[in-house]
């Protein structure tokens, strides 16, 4: 459950950050949103490198699906567009996807 909560925890701070960009660059938003977008996103890094997963690129891995419906819980709730069944139905396929990578056993 801890590595869960990393990964919802760095999906948010990334997409933070991200969008902190995207509001200056494509809103017109106002420079200051840079400052707190970059250390949104040094905190994401920082928070991957807390999973419980040995190698960094299954770490990785496992992310993009959660990373996937966080963008669209974001699309939601902060852009205020619902998404549509494929989208929901993309995400569940990635979160699947996620879920196996991090949870079934592996040989040595």
């Amino acid at each position: 459950m801890r590595t869960l909560a990393l990964y919802v925890a760095a999906s948010v701070a990334e997409i933070g950050g991200c969008f902190a960009l995207w509001a200056v660059t494509r809103n017109g938003a106002s420079a200051l949103w840079l400052a707190p977008g970059v250390l949104s996103l040094i905190l994401f890094g920082w928070l991957l490198t807390r999973v419980d997963v040995d190698f960094a690129d299954r770490a990785y891995a496992v992310y993009g699906g959660i990373y996937i419906a966080a963008s669209l819980i974001w699309l939601w709730g902060v852009e205020g567009r619902a998404p549509d069944r494929w989208d929901v139905i993309g995400a569940a396929v990635a979160i699947a996807g996620a879920m196996i990578i991090l949870y079934m056993p592996r040989s040595a």
